[in-house]
């Protein structure tokens, strides 16, 4: 995410006696070094200082890249005009000696937003550094920056991800009325989450946040070594708890770390009530940080051994409820699945936490019915009472 331009005036405050001198300032990038030399410049009437009114304002000098960062084979060099060069202002400089005159710190602020960033070597594949600037710096890039660290390949962005459709009711009446623009949010996937574009995946973790098997191992695998360090700072997790880290390699921004009831001894209050606040956590979770695409696995059905023919009701009951909540904080609700069944099971139930609209019900109807039914059963279905 790109910062914005700072607009900080410079101060300049002579010692007693001296007259301040203007400071030219160049910054030279090369790898992750910053070099700044300074000289002194001739000093007109207007520039003097005077210590008893207060500083000079508005100093601003130009900066340049000399050399791109990163470890990809194109370079990762700047590329535009904007990265190659812009201008800054000079921070607010206090207390530090200059040149023997006076005591001044200089802080930079950049108009380039993911300069900073990039002006840091950005190595996914080694846990080696900190892990925060790496963060730091990532979070900074726009999504095209970022794809030269993706770590997997064949990535699907979120307009690659069909909405779901709804084509006819559920074999339940819906206790949940009906809401096109809620429908519109909600997406099945049967692929690999870790190749999803979006704001941020859920990861089905374990307490301990290190890794594991199953989505947990293929997510960690995927975003590189670094993510590991990160959840080594969050100190573990409560089942049915979420926090978020960086993506890493990943091309999701974000991932969700929720831990999932495990249910070996059967499915009750306790298990249910765990479920459905991993999935109204990870939506809460992403919200507050501005994430508005989100996509789940199947928590909790795999090695946990909780019932995917209950899981799913409780999946989509949380999403239908923190939508109709919040529906202006979610774009779009991706479920992700990978065995067949369960896409079969999300297909068969959806209908009954988002009901199809009017028309999809009665053309559904329509065809299915002999077309001496089919013009007085719509009318039926189309009746405001039932709604």
């Amino acid at each position: 995410m790109a910062l914005q331009i700072s607009t900080l005036f410079s101060y300049v405050r002579a010692l007693p006696g001296t007259a301040a001198p203007l400071l030219r300032v160049r910054a030279n990038y090369h790898g992750a070094s910053v070099k700044f030399s300074h000289s002194v410049g001739p000093q007109s009437p207007q520039q003097a200082v005077n210590p008893a009114t207060g500083p000079v304002l508005g100093i601003i000098k130009k900066f340049t890249t000399t050399a791109a960062l990163g470890s990809s084979s194109q370079g990762n060099r700047f590329s535009s005009p904007q990265q190659r060069g812009g201008w800054f202002w000079l921070g607010k400089i206090t207390q530090a000696a200059v040149l023997g005159v006076s005591s001044v710190a200089l802080i930079v602020s950049f108009h380039t937003g993911s300069l900073a960033a990039m002006a840091r070597k950005v190595n996914l594949n080694s846990a080696e550094g900190d892990w925060k600037e790496t963060k730091d710096g990532l979070m900074s890039m726009t999504v095209k920056e970022r794809r030269q660290y993706y770590r997997t390949s064949g990535f699907v962005p979120l307009e690659d991800v069909p909405v779901w459709t709804p084509s006819t009711g559920g074999s339940e009446v819906s206790h949940y009325p009906r809401n096109e623009k809620l429908t519109q949010k909600i997406s099945v996937y049967s692929g690999d989450i870790t190749k999803l574009e979006i704001d941020a995946i859920v990861n089905a973790a374990n307490n301990t946040l290190l890794g594991g098997g199953g989505v947990d191992g293929a997510i960690h695998r995927a975003a590189g070594p670094v993510l590991k360090k990160e959840c080594a700072s969050l100190h573990g997790c409560e089942t049915g708890e979420a926090k978020i880290t960086c993506g890493y390699g990943l091309p999701a921004k974000y991932v969700i770390h929720t831990v999932g009831p495990i249910a070996h001894g059967g499915v009750g209050e306790k298990e249910s009530k765990a479920l459905r606040a991993c999935y109204y956590n990870s939506l809460r979770i992403a919200a507050d940080n501005a994430a508005r695409s989100v996509a789940f696995p199947c928590i909790s059905t795999g090695v946990y051994g909780y019932p995917p023919e209950k899981a799913v009701h409780e999946a989509l009951a949380t999403v239908r409820e923190f939508l109709d909540e919040h529906h202006d904080k979610m774009d779009r609700v991706i479920f992700c699945v990978f065995l067949p069944t369960d896409k079969e099971l999300y297909l068969q139930n959806l209908p009954l936490y988002f009901p199809a609209g009017e028309f999809s019900l009665s053309l559904s109807l329509s065809l299915s019915l002999p077309l001496s039914y089919s013009h007085s059963y719509t009318q039926y279905i189309n009746c405001p009472c039932l709604y």
